[in-house]
């Protein structure tokens, strides 16, 4: 038998011993070395040889090599799967696993190339889903093949997750994730945009019956998944607006996060932002966070939480009345005590008892006046009558004629001197 007959064979029959992507040999002439392959067709005694002897004997070194060649010579790639053990290096080198459901792949993006692959998916998170574009490489001494990337792409999930971040960052920029009007505390009626034949409405429904029944309610049925269900959405909304109602409950009931994209679509944010009364996202479970629930004016971790943020409690109001009502009472009967104390004080009074003390007292007081006016009068003549006599003295000692009779005496007093 000779060395081509032993050669694995494809399905067409040929000799598998070529490599199809270039030409490498992979087979029994792989290991040889080139001088001797240059001869072309080996001899006779090659041949006898070779059949004597069984398969060609590889070094790890050849095999590897020729691995390496094989590889290389695929060029580049492009390899989708699963993102799992990141590691990034002191170096700034970045290296993970790229796995689906039978294999894992080593890749690795250089510490220069970095920012320019993950421009993309931005930073890589576990259980992301891309497709990375590199070249493969063996390493020889340790015998194992990498990737080394230089382009992510997000796909499935993660194309998903991505756009979302991107439209975050957006509107967080723009402002309007940080609007939050008050809600009214009697809203006359009620607006709810969501499918009239979901669980949602009828846990609103139900929540409606346990706080007040019939309380005013308007529908604006549309569709939450699918194709166009955004653009549904946000025609509610602005419906129920322009219909006067005095809030808004946005509602849906869990899902994945295909289920809910309809509530991360732009359409329905700006309709939110857009719309002239407070706004309530209910969308999922507390775990499930869209863009509906960051622009809202109030975000409710459910459905039924939503529609307690928004219709008034009966049971509470009433019971807030009759506490209300008793406090009113209770002021009106101590208003009443503090009346009827003051009352019998004023009872009490000596006016009330005997009214013709006044006119006594007053008689009294009036006596006492006209004795000190006595007094003070007598005081007041007495003491004019001694302050004229007072002056009368004074004058009588001033008389022009007596003063005259003065200067007299003392002249002829002189006069008899001189």
């Amino acid at each position: 038998m000779t060395p081509a007959s032993r050669r694995p064979r494809g399905r067409a029959g040929r000799a598998e011993n070529v490599d199809p992507q270039g030409g490498l040999p992979f087979g029994d002439d792989a290991g040889t070395p080139a001088r001797a392959r240059s001869t072309g067709s080996p001899t006779p005694q090659a041949d006898k040889a070779a059949s004597s002897e069984g398969p060609h004997l590889y070094s790890v070194r050849e095999l590897t090599h020729d691995i390496k060649r094989r590889v290389e010579g695929l060029g580049r790639v492009g390899v989708e799967g699963e993102v799992s053990r990141i590691t990034r290096a002191a170096s700034g080198h970045l290296y993970f696993n790229l796995k689906d459901v039978d294999a894992v792949l080593a890749c690795s993006i250089w510490k220069s190339r970095v920012g320019r692959a993950l421009s993309q998916t931005g930073e890589l998170t576990e259980g992301m889903h891309v497709v990375a574009h590199g070249t493969l490489d063996v390493y020889a001494p340790r015998g194992t093949y990498s990737l080394h990337v230089d382009r992510l792409e997000p796909r499935g999930l993660g194309a998903l997750l991505v756009r979302l971040e991107r439209l975050k960052a957006e509107l967080k920029q723009r402002g309007w994730f940080d609007r939050q009007r008050e809600l009214p505390a009697w809203p006359r009626p009620v607006g709810v945009v969501t499918s009239r034949d979901s669980a949602a409405f009828q846990d609103i429904l139900r929540t409606r019956s346990l706080r007040w029944p019939g309380y005013p309610l308007r529908l604006a049925h549309s569709a939450v998944q699918g194709p166009g269900a955004a653009e549904q959405l946000a025609e509610a909304i602005e419906r129920l607006d322009r219909s006067g109602v005095d809030v808004i409950v946005l509602a849906r009931g869990g899902g994945s996060l295909e289920d809910l994209w309809a509530f991360n679509e732009l359409p329905v944010a700006e309709a939110i932002w857009n719309a002239s009364v407070p706004v309530v996202a209910g969308v999922g479970h507390e775990t499930d966070v869209t863009l509906a629930d960051l622009v809202a004016d109030r975000r409710g971790h459910t459905p039924t939480d939503a529609a307690q943020c928004v219709f008034p409690d009966r049971s509470a109001l009433e019971d807030e009345l009759e506490r209300t009502a008793g406090y009113l009472a209770q002021g009106v009967f101590q208003k009443l005590a503090s009346f009827e104390e003051r009352l019998a004080r004023v009872s009490r009074a000596r006016v009330l008892r005997t009214p013709a003390w006044m006119v006594d007292d007053r008689h009294a007081a009036l006596e006492r006046v006209a004795r000190a006016l006595g007094r003070s009068g007598k005081r007041l003549v007495e003491t004019a009558d001694a302050r004229l006599a007072r002056a009368a003295s004074t004058l009588e000692q001033r008389r022009p004629s007596l003063l005259l009779e003065r200067r007299a005496a003392a002249l002829a007093g002189a006069a008899s001197r001189f």
